[in-house]
């Protein structure tokens, strides 16, 4: 999305306020407030992308090595996951918000592209910065003045540069999950999909990404297990935690170990979120062994099976 936005000129006495507000405080609502907004918008909007990346299968790491057709889906699964985020139905466009038809429209570049049947008619504008990590809701009504006075193939035209200004943000330039693989260099994420079994793959994966935080996406995704939870956890001197302490590296878990991970300074992590680290100073060790983490063997008391993960 572009650096610099206009200001909005959405407010009281704007033709446009009245109704787009309107639609903006049914979608608030329908997603559990501004607070749950501002988490689940991002999270679905990470999802879709990596699920059409793929990385574990394809070893694709980026949206940029996407072929043509499978960046055109991503469009229309976000179009069906926000649908269903919000629980609204289909429409005689993409979707029907306080009866009135409403079109959703997708980019992960600098702009959007209306279609001739939208035109006049209120869209919801979607957008991901993956480069910046940051994405962008939005409602507008797509009136012919907004809009450039060229046209692709298709008819469809986009925002005439002026055509920002009448945009309503409910989410600009928010931050919203990184890609986890876009910045591993070709040759870490080879190394870690190396494995051939589960326990293997998970090990590779905290051995080469050291204290940055992990989720459980990931971890499902390097498992490729029905019960990739298993293979994070002691597994009678198996498991990755096992693997991983014999060779003085602690995995943490954001639930469990929330108090070490605070203490040895390690980045913040959720209750489904894991981290790796090599304690170097003699402190950080003694501080692990506290909490029960025996580097150099694989004695430790395991955690309870953590439910809800």
């Amino acid at each position: 999305m572009k650096r610099s936005l206009p200001d909005s000129l959405l407010r009281e006495g704007h033709p446009d306020h009245a109704l787009l507000a309107l639609l903006a405080a049914e979608i608030t609502r329908r997603s559990g407030g501004p607070a749950a907004l501002a988490q689940r918008f991002p999270a679905m909007l990470r999802q879709c992308i990596d699920d059409v990346i793929m990385t574990p299968k394809t070893g694709r790491r980026a949206y940029e090595e996407l072929e043509k057709t499978e960046k055109t889906y991503i469009g229309t699964r976000v179009e069906i996951e926000l649908r269903a985020m919000l629980d609204l139905p289909k429409g005689r466009l993409d979707t029907l918000i306080l009866g009135r038809d409403v079109d959703i429209k997708n980019t992960m570049g600098n702009n959007w592209m209306i279609p001739t049947e939208a035109v006049d008619q209120p869209c919801i504008l979607v957008a991901a910065d993956e480069a910046r990590a940051c994405c962008y809701l939005g409602l507008i009504v797509a009136r012919p003045e907004y809009l450039t006075a060229g046209q692709n193939k298709d008819a469809k035209k986009s925002l005439a540069a002026g055509g920002f200004a009448h945009i309503l943000w409910l989410l600009r330039d928010h931050p919203y999950p990184a890609n986890f693989w876009r910045n591993l260099a070709p040759e870490v994420v080879a190394r870690i999909f190396a494995g051939k079994s589960g326990n293997q793959r998970m090990a590779n994966l905290f051995r080469e990404v050291q204290d940055r935080r992990v989720t459980r996406d990931v971890v499902a995704a390097v498992a490729r297990q029905q019960d990739f939870m298993r293979r994070i956890r002691s597994d009678q001197g198996r498991g990755s935690r096992d693997l991983l302490a014999r060779e003085g590296i602690l995995l943490l878990c954001g639930h469990y170990d929330a108090d070490l991970i605070k203490s040895l300074g390690l980045p913040h992590c959720g209750p489904s979120d894991f981290i790796s680290h090599r304690p170097r100073a003699g402190n950080a060790v003694e501080l692990a062994a506290e909490h029960g983490f025996l580097l150099g063997s694989a004695e430790r008391e395991e955690a309870p099976n953590l439910p809800g993960f």
